[in-house]
């Protein structure tokens, strides 16, 4: 088993906070000593009391669902001989009700876009198997209810 842990703080600062006109900004510190400015978005809490600048959860989740992703799919490029120059993904996640009401991020969709280079070059066949084997073996995908598609492009 392994364990990650992440830090989230926040500070009310000097606003009266009753009447919900407080600052959604914060801090994640992870393990490492990384740390990033967080906030609701801006399609939550309105300007100015979250930052469009810092990073909300649900670019976090799309993040972490990407990142989890490429990093396999990497692995895997790497493992069968196939050289990676570039890997860009603008992935895109769907804030909405789900079927029981509730507000949820029900699908993502990585776009990952892959820059090959070397002798050997995958055809269109084996890249759509291994980023079905990247999806399959992905910590986070494994984790979440929401669908998870993958579009390469």
């Amino acid at each position: 088993m392994s364990r990650y842990t992440a830090s989230v703080r926040w500070s009310r600062g000097d606003a009266k906070f009753t009447d919900n006109r407080y600052s959604r900004c914060h801090a994640w510190q992870f393990d490492g000593g990384a740390i990033v400015a967080g906030s609701s978005s801006p399609h939550s809490v309105p300007l100015p009391y979250s930052d469009a600048a810092a990073v909300d959860p649900e670019e976090a989740f799309v993040a972490a669902i990407s990142s989890c992703h490429m990093l396999f799919f990497l692995s895997i490029a790497a493992t069968r001989g196939y050289r990676i120059d570039d890997y860009l993904d603008d992935a895109e996640g769907f804030l909405e009700k789900d079927p029981d009401g509730l507000m949820s991020m029900t699908r993502v969709i990585l776009h990952p876009h892959v820059e090959w280079s070397g002798d050997e070059r995958p055809s269109a066949e084996e890249i759509s198997a291994m980023h079905d084997e990247a999806h399959h073996r992905c910590y986070i995908a494994n984790s979440v209810k929401s669908a998870i598609d993958c579009e390469p492009r």
